[in-house]
């Protein structure tokens, strides 16, 4: 067995036991198994990819670190917290967006599919913005620039995937999907009376944001062919 199986194992087992605890409303348990999905996850980055890791990427675990916490304590400001956490999380991925890959160039079969991505991004931040602002009057501001920093890294990883059809691309398109529905789901928990079925759909996708997070970074690292450390 490769030194960094028994760290993603953790991972997926930690994945498991949230859907479990999640379905059968054992929220004490499902605390404890969403606790071990961040340390697991890092601690497989750091082995795959020999513990050399940048000052981004580091600074982005720290923040996913903390917003969990923020999530897992619910105190009065986790809320806030988790918010100001998770767009730091995004302003940094987007910067890593910009620094590592070429200026996209559309072709004239990618205007209707970039096109459709645009409506689609723009309709689901009016949608849920619309939502929260229903359901929360104060930090409004916080709330619409945190839509558009996400909305704008979902751009980048979808038009990247449209345009070059890369593996990297792919990861990127599949965290921030992840992403999207996680808040969006996060969102839903808030406005509507509480469901399983939305606070499943929403640690799942949270958990999995993370998966794919890693292995952008990873695939980011083999490509590039030199030590994130440098970044």
């Amino acid at each position: 067995m490769k030194a960094n199986k028994p760290s993603l194992i953790l991972f997926f087992l930690a994945l498991l036991c949230t859907i479990i605890f999640d379905c059968t409303q054992q929220d004490f348990f499902a605390l404890y198994a969403k606790a071990v999905v961040l340390p697991a996850i890092f601690i497989y980055f750091l082995i795959s990819n020999e513990f050399k890791i940048g000052k981004t990427e580091s600074l982005i675990f720290l923040f996913c670190f903390i917003g969990q916490v923020f999530d897992l304590m619910d105190v009065e400001v986790s809320e806030i917290g988790g918010v100001i956490c998770f767009l730091a999380v995004y302003l940094l991925l987007i910067k890593l967006f910009v620094q590592d890959h070429e200026k996209i160039k559309l072709a004239k079969k990618d205007i209707l599919p970039v096109s459709i991505v645009i409506i689609f991004i723009v309709y689901l931040l009016v949608s849920v913005l619309s939502l929260q602002f229903d359901n929360m009057k104060k930090f409004n501001f916080l709330y619409t620039f945190y839509g558009i920093v996400l909305g704008v890294l979902s751009f980048f990883s979808f038009v990247n995937y449209i345009t070059k059809g890369t593996h990297i691309a792919l990861l990127m398109s599949l965290m921030a999907i992840s992403y999207i529905f996680s808040d969006i789901f996060y969102i839903f928990n808030e406005y509507f009376s509480y469901s399983v079925v939305l606070v499943l759909i929403r640690d799942i996708t949270q958990i999995l944001a993370y998966f794919f997070m890693v292995e952008y970074f990873l695939e980011k690292a083999k490509i590039h062919k030199k030590p994130l450390y440098n970044n």
